[in-house]
């Protein structure tokens, strides 16, 4: 395959940062690489074969000409599954018209791995020369979209362009990664906000695809948690769109849903699947993701639907996920009442706390001295109803968790229950305190302040 012009080179070379110390990156994977591998390709044409619900809606789509939010990525799909050339071609166009305009890395990167075959010598240089100046474009720009399309275009370019995409897939592996992902989780904050989610599956397929590395190695507690986190953040009531019903996922700020994050949102959870298959938690994501209401049919998700959906890939039933997710490292409670839809939730993430209940979300003020949350399954206390010494009355019917919020993060505080022995606990970074050793069956008091000499070991 012919190398890119000089002046591609240059281009690559003035942005380029020097290799790191760690092991090098190698992509040595045939095209189309990102994303269909053999056995997902195959999967795929399968799909097509049988004439699956899936590619049934994609195929009608495309074949009727209607216009894809995302045409590149779309089209470019098609083509690699049902060798429609007419489809590559236009895939090819959209991309170089929008290569001359500073368009969407992401979908240029699609399009000229999973076109390949179409591309002449002139055009296959002329879109990877604009990629890569397309990638310098964007090189200061650390978001998690960003560094993803620098990924993709990278592992599309590896061996087209010697050392510059290598030398930037080991600076977003050993650099930004350590820096953006693992020292933010370490230091008690979210790194990866919900909207980042799907984003941050394509990055991590591209790597393990491609250079048989996975990123999550870096931070296996984080990563462990992160689908039952997903999962526990929607909202219990589905949305009801024009094509199919929603899942919503809760958002810092309650407002009407935005359909296409959370397209992106049901769209990362197949991909986390797709990325493990055999983990307990994917296989819970599974069960969550089989159910045919949901199934993305409007123009924009339905690409990601037929790419990342496995129907023959077993579930579990996510009825058997606990209704309390706690994670004290980063400061996160979501807990709700029941797995049905018209269930009650309670979130605390990211700095905000909110409450769904008769069909819409709720912001609360954690300073506020509100009464407790009684879901069954936890008890919620608001830190401001419980200062001054007035004692917290509780009486619970089992041995469910109670947590406090709206506490100081890392403050230390003095718990007294009734009858029992004062103890101290440690709020996390969320300002969350868990009440351990509250007995069940009878109403007792339980009286927080904050420890006196905090200073003290």
């Amino acid at each position: 395959m012919p190398r890119i012009a000089a002046c591609a080179l240059l281009i690559a070379a003035a942005w380029m940062p020097a290799r790191g110390a760690d092991e090098p990156i190698v992509v040595s994977t045939d095209h189309p690489r990102l994303f269909l591998r053999p056995q997902r390709l195959r999967l795929l044409r399968r799909e097509r074969e049988r004439q699956s619900m899936r590619w049934q809606q994609f195929d009608a789509l495309v074949s009727g000409n209607a216009p894809m939010p995302e045409p590149g990525f779309a089209l470019a799909l098609y083509y690699q599954v049902s060798g429609d050339q007419a489809a590559g071609r236009k895939a090819m166009a959209w991309a170089l018209r929008a290569a001359a305009s500073g368009g969407d890395l992401r979908q240029m990167a699609l399009v000229y791995d999973w076109c390949q075959t179409l591309m002449s010598d002139a055009d296959r240089g002329a879109l990877a020369a604009r990629i890569l100046k397309r990638m310098g474009e964007t090189a200061a720009d650390d978001s998690i979209p960003a560094a993803r399309s620098r990924a993709l275009a990278a592992v599309a370019l590896f061996d087209e362009v010697p050392q510059g995409p290598q030398r930037e897939l080991e600076r977003l592996a050993y650099t930004w990664w350590r820096n953006k992902i693992v020292r933010v989780a370490e230091s008690g904050r979210n790194p990866v906000p919900r909207e980042d989610a799907y984003p941050l599956m394509e990055l991590l397929h591209a790597f393990l695809d491609n250079a048989n590395l996975d990123l999550r190695e870096t931070d296996r507690g984080f990563f462990k948690d992160f689908p039952i986190d997903h999962l526990m953040s929607y909202y219990p009531a589905p949305f009801q769109g024009a094509e199919n019903d929603f899942y919503v996922g809760a958002m810092r700020r309650p407002a009407d849903p935005d359909l296409r994050l959370a397209a992106l949102s049901r769209a990362a959870d197949m991909a986390m699947v797709a990325y493990d298959v055999n983990g307990p938690e994917s296989q819970v994501l599974q069960g969550w993701l089989m159910h045919d209401r949901y199934l993305m049919r409007g123009a924009f998700g339905v690409p990601y639907e037929f790419l990342w959906a496995n129907p023959y890939q077993p579930g579990l039933s996510y009825y058997h996920v606990p209704l309390v997710f706690y994670n004290s490292d980063l400061g996160r409670l979501f807990a709700r009442s029941s797995w049905e839809d018209g269930a009650d939730w309670f979130g605390l993430f990211d700095g905000v706390m909110q409450r769904f209940a008769d069909g819409h979300p709720t912001a609360l003020n954690p300073q506020a001295a509100l009464a407790p949350i009684d879901l069954h399954e936890a008890i919620i206390c608001f830190g401001r109803a419980a200062a001054g010494g007035r004692p917290l009355r509780l009486k619970l019917e089992d041995e469910e968790p109670v947590f406090v919020v709206g506490l100081q993060p890392h403050r230390v505080y003095t718990i007294e229950v009734d009858d029992e022995e004062m103890f101290e606990a440690t709020a996390d970074a969320g300002g969350i305190l868990e009440l351990d050793g509250v007995p069940s069956g009878r109403e007792v008091g339980v009286r927080i302040g904050e420890r006196i000499n905090p200073g003290a070991n």
